[in-house]
């Protein structure tokens, strides 16, 4: 046998090793997938043209005694309520619609880290959306005080403005469990205005003409509690209403979502 063949035998085989793409990295690159596509650059850009409208509005159509803080905070709230679970299912989905989870899977194989940086990405934007909503909030209150010739009222305390930041958040989880659950762009927008727009009519007219569901809307509908979030702080019952209605209709369907999206071929 020849030298050759001898320190071929002898000599173990190379193992490459490569160290895990970091958690940090995933973030940032599911955070500029969220703003590279038109749609999402859009989106983005509605939050800022949406607070500003909403702001002038307020100023040039509400009562002088209607000229606070909570009222400007209220009317920016609304449409971040609409547009920012947009942002939270088209970064899930986009994987399935645009067909590029073969490529993110591949890069990343281990799906729940990248699932858990899109996660941190909505919330990371709708907290940033939340606090940018304040500051033009305040600046509508100001101007608004000024115009109307009236003193500018600053009627949120820190613990209000924490509460419309968790009801906001929530909102954007639901949106992004919905992605997680259906993974299809179109049925899971239409699923939320299901949820955000027709469900709340429905339990309503419910609640009005069956005294039975009248007592229990509070513990099955999320929107009862949710909807507190943005007047004030809730009471110990309320809490309890806010995280049964979160479990059941947000907590549950995201394991569901997540088991089935963990264990799905990717095609």
């Amino acid at each position: 046998m020849s030298t050759i063949a001898l320190e071929t035998v002898r000599r173990p085989a190379r193992t490459a090793t490569y160290a895990p793409i970091p958690l940090s990295r995933i973030v940032a690159v599911e955070l500029r997938k969220s703003f590279d596509t038109r749609t999402g650059f859009w989106l983005v850009t509605g939050i800022g043209i949406a607070s500003v409208l909403a702001t002038v509005g307020v100023v040039l159509f509400a009562a002088p005694a209607q000229l606070t803080f909570s009222t400007f905070t209220l009317a920016i709230g609304f449409p971040l309520a609409v547009i920012l679970p947009m942002i939270a299912i088209l970064s899930v989905t986009g994987e399935w619609s645009q067909r590029t989870g073969l490529t993110t899977f591949t890069l990343v194989p281990h799906r729940g880290r990248v699932v858990l940086a899109k996660a941190f990405v909505a919330v990371s934007v709708a907290m940033v959306s939340m606090l940018g909503a304040f500051v033009v909030g305040a600046l509508g209150n100001v101007v608004g005080a000024r115009v109307a010739g009236v003193p500018a009222v600053w009627n949120l305390d820190v613990v209000t403005l924490f509460d419309i930041v968790l009801a906001n958040v929530l909102v954007v989880l639901f949106g992004f469990m919905l992605g997680v659950l259906i993974r299809g762009s179109a049925g899971a927008i239409v699923a939320y205005f299901v949820y955000a727009f027709l469900m709340p009519t429905v339990t309503d007219l419910l609640a009005a003409n069956q005294q039975w569901f009248h007592d229990l809307q509070p513990w099955v509908d999320p929107a009862i509690a949710q909807h507190e979030l943005f007047h004030g702080a809730l009471t110990v019952e309320q809490w309890s209403q806010l995280g049964l209605t979160s479990l059941i209709w947000l907590v549950v369907p995201l394991l569901v979502g997540l088991r089935v999206l963990l264990r799905s071929e990717v095609k």
